[in-house]
């Protein structure tokens, strides 16, 4: 159960500092095209999926590799 924490706690750090450099980046953009810092709806569920689609891959390697290091340590 412990490779399983270390690997959630490493991918939700990944996966939040991923979704936030992307929403700002959005909200740059917004701000070049419109001159305001609206942040639209969208963008925060843009988000989300962002944050979910790297959280499940990143826990999905981190695990992977956290397992092949228990092993062979």
């Amino acid at each position: 159960m412990k490779p399983n924490l270390k690997a959630c706690g490493q991918a939700m750090v990944t996966a939040m500092v991923n979704a936030l450099l992307a929403v700002a980046l959005m909200l740059l953009v917004e701000f070049t095209i419109s001159g305001t810092f609206q942040i639209p709806e969208p963008y925060l569920w843009a988000g989300v999926l962002i944050w979910l689609v790297i959280f499940a891959g990143q826990f999905w390697r981190q695990r992977h590799l956290c397992r092949s290091n228990q092993a062979s340590g």
